[in-house]
């Protein structure tokens, strides 16, 4: 059960536009891995979602330091506002990179990173729609953490076959940068599992 204390609904209001954000731009990142077209217009808009995202977390960041009771710990809502602004930053650092190192063919295995990272901005989305009553948020971490763990194994593979097969090596490193950003952005849908956890145990 919550503790009894004021719900403030505007900070789960914030939460879930913020998670709405980064599901689209999960969406719109795996387009971009199935199609290597129009990569500076389908950056462009990713870029827009992450303009958007800076807006939401500029807003609720002020919000909390104007709000004398919050329906969270102060420090919750400043981690999981800022886990999830990251998940937006780290996908926009890999469709800048496709941009900036002119890749016009796919690289194996980041069409299945970016469908992981998807899957999770979906489980994420629904987890923070249940914070208000609390309800379920554990089970949609377990499948964040899980698709975390398959989103390992995918990019392990893709690392592997990336240094056995590439012979360029200026292509290598390209590649290589772009599959990282991809890891790390499913390593901080983790990060955000982690609080909504903590949140949990704390107010249990």
């Amino acid at each position: 059960m919550w503790r009894l204390i004021p719900k403030d609904e505007r900070f789960f209001d914030i939460f879930n536009t913020m998670a709405e954000n980064a599901d689209a731009t999960a969406a719109l990142l795996v387009e971009m891995m199935q199609n290597a077209d129009n990569l500076q217009d389908r950056a462009s808009a990713i870029k827009g979602k992450e303009h958007l995202g800076d807006t939401y977390t500029h807003d609720l960041i002020r919000k909390l330091h104007s709000t004398f009771v919050t329906p969270l710990d102060r420090e919750d809502i400043h981690k999981l506002a800022s886990s999830i602004d990251d998940i937006v930053d780290l996908a926009d650092a890999v469709a800048n990179r496709f941009v900036l190192f002119d890749i016009t063919g796919p690289i194996h295995g980041a069409l299945d990173l970016a469908r992981v990272l998807r899957l999770q901005t979906q489980e994420i989305r629904k987890a923070v729609q249940m914070l208000p009553e609390q309800s379920r948020i554990l089970e949609r971490c377990v499948e964040i953490h899980r698709l975390e763990n398959e989103g390992d194994r995918v990019f392990q593979d893709a690392m592997a076959r990336l240094f056995k097969t590439e012979k360029d090596p200026i292509r290598l490193i390209k590649h290589k940068e772009v599959l990282e950003s991809l890891e790390r952005a499913t390593d901080t849908c983790e990060d955000v599992a982690n609080v909504l956890e903590g949140i949990i145990v704390k107010n249990a």
